[in-house]
Parts: structure tokens; C-alpha cells; sequence
């Protein structure tokens, strides 16, 4: 059959809009960091679960494979549809009603392609924290938040994306729905099945709905931002809030002095928080849901400390709501400006909490032995061990020459990542980008169950193909 003919057929599907020229199509061909160019037969946007099915089951009668696609906010590939002939990308945009909340239950059940930012406020409309929160949630989607196990800046006090879930609706590769929509936090019949899917980066179905947890809404929340003389003064600090605070620490960030210098050169309005320089910062956060938690004395009191024992150099304790906002803009603009310091190469890589300090000395180490000259903008989430290890070009190195050792410095990052029993993907996917490094990094044996579960899940590849696992042999 003539593409043309196969085109006719497939925009026939019932439910679903389409994009079929180059111009309609071009912002889902996009890849947020450049490195993959999109290719795609057409692009369908379903109105609903039903259309996802009758969807897939004509693909599965053309032989043609489906690209899932939420916010296209991921940054390692794994919603870049390759193929102009075979690939459709499926977009989620039109699945974005929140189907109900049930308040008494702490459960929200909202539909894939829901933006988790528009979640939150759904949720604290009903009194409730949905607290799923990370850089790109304005515009990233439920479904990839799943599909990607996403993380951010609560994973240490709320879990990650799988933590979160309770229940999912699924679409099979073969165009079977799976309604596994509970909404039980006790449930002990067979293999819980949807943590397949969670993390799978569409690899083996799609995912059009869930159920995920709340959590209170918090009264009392204290924010500050701390400097610290080293990475272990770091971690003593972050102990210690722990202890006295009854464990109510909901955010601890942590950002290296180069990457808040990049901030402050580059982010309009950034302001330095405290007056003299030091290597490292703490973001630090404690919440609780009770208005009278004393969390404000308990902070006080942990301060002290730790400026007489000189694990902290000087703190800056927001009185405001806009002051702690401003505090959080430093953080979460490392990863917007570190492109005005030219090519980057990112790692998002996770050890044990314990091992940080060791693992960035190590590492730092090894990669500017490699390439001097180059900057190491280290930060991420201190408190789940999570360190997005970026490393930038040195000054007047051409870009293309820098990016074209993405390989080997990754590899020696990785490598101080396995020394720790650590993970070379901690809240960004595998998808393109990774595959290898996830074949040199886990066992054998992970690898094989992986490869089981595909082909049993999907025989003919038409979930996502080539994304997450590199083909065998």
C-alpha cells in the first residue's frame, strides 16, 4: 500500500485529530536539547481512552509503531518518533480531565495528558497536596511523568512518581485497556502490575489515566538558604534537620557555587542571598501539615548549631513567601541557564545519599584530569542523592569538539557512579540516550528480564521502538 493509502486509512480512525504536514507537525518532532532531529508518518491526538485503542489497533493493521508523546519535555529522547514511514506519534494533550478527587481518600484519578503543574491546583482547590514538582511540570504531562518515573524536589519526603501511584489505565499494544484504576493502598491480588508501565517510557503500552496519592496541605512551611564550607558539612547539616525536626524536611537542594555563579549571571533578577561566596549551598525546606509544628524554632535551633561546629558559613532564613519563592528560582534556574555557558553534558546520576561527597571529588577529579578547563556544575536533590553532574564546555573550546567526548566523560562519571553501587538514570529516563549505558551498567540478568517482559508485552515492537533497550545483538 502507497504511504498516501496508508495515510487515508489511518486518519480514518474514529476519535482522534491529526497532523500530517511538515509545519503542523514540527513542534512534536522537536527534542528539548537538540541532540535528536524527529522523523514521523503523522502525528493523532486522541479525545479520549477509547480513541487510544481503536488508534493502536490500526496501527497494529498498517504494521505501523507508536511514538506516546505528553509535554515533550523529556531530556534524554525517548519521545522522538525516527522513522517518517512507520512511526506515528501519539500525543496525550486531549486526554486532560481530571475524572474525580476523592478527598476523604487522598486519591486524585486524572486522565495522561493533564499538566501535573494544573494538577496541583486541582488538588489544593480540594485541601489537598499533590506534590509531584519538578522543573518543566508547567508543561509536562501525567502520562510522562509516569512513563518516565519522573522525580523533582519532594522525592525525600513524598517518593517519586511510582511512590505516588496507586492505580493506571493502559492501553496494550495489541489495543487491549487495561482498567487497573484502584484506588487501594492495600491490594494483594497477583503481580502488581502496574509498575511495568511506570518507567517503561511507553515501552509497553500507553498510559491514559491514574490514580495518585495526596497528602495533607502544608500550614507551617520554613525555607532557607545556607552555605556550607564542603559536601560532608553538607550532609551533617541536612542529618540534623532531620532529627530535630521530627523529619519534616520536605525539600533539601543542594547547588555548587559555579552553578549559582551561572545563575547570577544569567538569570534576570537573581540576587546572591547571603554576602560572601562559598562552594556549596543548601535549599532546605521543612513543611508539615500542622499550623503550631514549631518548625521555625526547630530550624533556629539547628542553625545554631551548626554555625558554632562550622557546617554552616552563613544562613539566609526566608520571612516571606515571595523571599522563599526567590530562594527557589536560584535552583531551579541552574538547569535554564547553564546554555548561555555554552555545551553542556548532562549526567543525572543518583548514590547513595552517603556516598556524595565521595562520588563528586571523584568524579570532578577524573573529568578535569580528562579535559581541563572544564567547569563541573554540580546540584540537584541532596536529600535522595540524586546530583545532576553537568559538566560545561571550557572557555574557548569550540562547542562540537566538546561534544564529541560526550561519551567518554559520561563513561568516567558513570563509572565513579557504579563504584557507589549508584544509578547512572535517576529521574530522567533512558530513552535514546542512555541504552548503552544501561546495558554496561546493570547485570546481565536485569537486561534479559527487561528483554522478556518487551516481547512478551509487545512481540511485534510497536510500542516505542528503540527506545530504552538497544537492539539485541
Amino acid at each position: 500500500m502507497s504511504q498516501a493509502g496508508v495515510l487515508a486509512r489511518l486518519t480514518g480512525t474514529p476519535g482522534c485529530d491529526w497532523r500530517t504536514d511538515t509545519q503542523a507537525m514540527a513542534p512534536y518532532l522537536a527534542e528539548q536539547r537538540g541532540l535528536y532531529q524527529g522523523a514521523a508518518l503523522a502525528v493523532a491526538l486522541p479525545d479520549d481512552t477509547a480513541a487510544v485503542a481503536a488508534l493502536v489497533r490500526a496501527c497494529a493493521q498498517l504494521d505501523l509503531a507508536l511514538v506516546p508523546q505528553g509535554g515533550n519535555t523529556g531530556l534524554c529522547g525517548g519521545a522522538v518518533a525516527q522513522d517518517a514511514r512507520r512511526q506515528v506519534i501519539v500525543s496525550l494533550e486531549r486526554l486532560n480531565r481530571v475524572r474525580s478527587i476523592d478527598a476523604a481518600n487522598f486519591t486524585l484519578t486524572a486522565e495522561a495528558g493533564c499538566i501535573v503543574q494544573r494538577l496541583r491546583e486541582a488538588a489544593a482547590a480540594a485541601d489537598r497536596l499533590f506534590p509531584l514538582s519538578f522543573g518543566a511540570d508547567g508543561s509536562a504531562q501525567l502520562g510522562g511523568a509516569l512513563s518516565t518515573n519522573a522525580g523533582g524536589t519532594a522525592v525525600l519526603r513524598y517518593g517519586n512518581a511510582r511512590e505516588l501511584t496507586l492505580g493506571l489505565e493502559v492501553v496494550l499494544a495489541e489495543g487491549q485497556v487495561w482498567d487497573g484504576l484502584t484506588a487501594l493502598r492495600k491490594d494483594n491480588t497477583g503481580y502488581d502490575l502496574k509498575h511495568l508501565f511506570i518507567g517503561a517510557e511507553g515501552t509497553l503500552g500507553i498510559i491514559t489515566a491514574a490514580v495518585v496519592k495526596l497528602f495533607p496541605l502544608p500550614r507551617e512551611t520554613v525555607t532557607a538558604w545556607l552555605a556550607c564550607p564542603t559536601l560532608e558539612a553538607c550532609l551533617a547539616v541536612f542529618g540534623r534537620l532531620r532529627d530535630a525536626s521530627g523529619d519534616a524536611v520536605s525539600g533539601c537542594e543542594l547547588v555548587s557555587r559555579t552553578a549559582l555563579d551561572f545563575v547570577l549571571r544569567h538569570l534576570p533578577g537573581a540576587r546572591d542571598p547571603l554576602r560572601a561566596a562559598a562552594p556549596w549551598y543548601l535549599l532546605v525546606e521543612l513543611s508539615s501539615s500542622s499550623a503550631s509544628a514549631g518548625l521555625a524554632a526547630a530550624l533556629e535551633a539547628v542553625l545554631e548549631q551548626c554555625l558554632d561546629r562550622g557546617e554552616v558559613l552563613d544562613a539566609a532564613v526566608a520571612t516571606s513567601a515571595r523571599q522563599a519563592a526567590d530562594f527557589w528560582r536560584l535552583r531551579e534556574g541552574v538547569a535554564e541557564v547553564q546554555r548561555h555557558e555554552g555545551a553542556s553534558i548532562k549526567n543525572d546520576v543518583a548514590v547513595p545519599v552517603s556516598a556524595v561527597p565521595a562520588f563528586v571529588a571523584q568524579a570532578s577529579g577524573a573529568v578535569l584530569a580528562a579535559c581541563p578547563g572544564l567547569r563541573v556544575c554540580a546540584f540537584g536533590h541532596l536529600g535522595d542523592g540524586n546530583i545532576h553532574f553537568n559538566l560545561s564546555q571550557p572557555p574557548g573550546m569550540p562547542a562540537a569538539q566538546f561534544l564529541a567526548r560526550w561519551e567518554e566523560l559520561a563513561g568516567m562519571v558513570n563509572a565513579h557512579v557504579a563504584a557507589h553501587g549508584g544509578s547512572v538514570s535517576a529521574e530522567h529516563g533512558i530513552g535514546l540516550l542512555k541504552r548503552e549505558a544501561l546495558v554496561r551498567h546493570e547485570p546481565a540478568v536485569a537486561i534479559d528480564l527487561m528483554r522478556r517482559i518487551k516481547a512478551a508485552l509487545d512481540p511485534a515492537d510497536r510500542c516505542n521502538p528503540g527506545k530504552l533497550l538497544p537492539p539485541a545483538g
